[in-house]
């Protein structure tokens, strides 16, 4: 059998096949909107996320991210109300701002156009309904 075998497989040479040296590779690095932004000198802030309770739809909150320029342009604007105060404190004064301003737009509106208020409702059946 092992006579049978060497001559089916070369006899008694056992040939070593040499693997193909791997080479390493460097991983892609991709830069993100933020670094993007910082790297051309310009002002970056986003949500990152938005969590809402559950159990109370009218209560959540927003994670915001911004660059330093973004947050310069801010003190820039007045919104820096303390020497040394945290650049959280800064960006919230600021978000708060804007959404302020959101409500206030919305309600501008409603009062010069009331239809606007008006919200219709129709039954889709199956436990759904569509709210205009």
């Amino acid at each position: 059998m092992k006579q049978i075998l060497k001559r089916l497989f070369g006899g008694d040479q056992i040939q070593q096949v040499q693997e193909p040296e791997k080479k390493t590779r460097t991983p892609k690095v991709t830069k993100s909107a933020r670094d993007l932004a910082t790297e051309r000198g310009e002002p970056w802030v986003s949500v990152v996320s938005v969590d809402l309770d559950p159990s109370n739809i009218s209560a959540g909150s927003f994670e915001l991210d911004w660059n330093d320029k973004f947050l310069a342009n801010l003190v820039r604007a007045g919104y820096q109300k303390q020497a040394n105060e945290p650049d959280h404190v800064i960006v919230d004064r600021w978000f708060q701002d804007i959404c302020r301003n959101v409500v206030l737009e919305t309600y501008e509106q409603e009062q010069a156009d009331p239809e606007l208020r008006r919200v219709s409702k129709r039954h889709l059946g199956g436990g759904r309904t569509e709210i205009s």
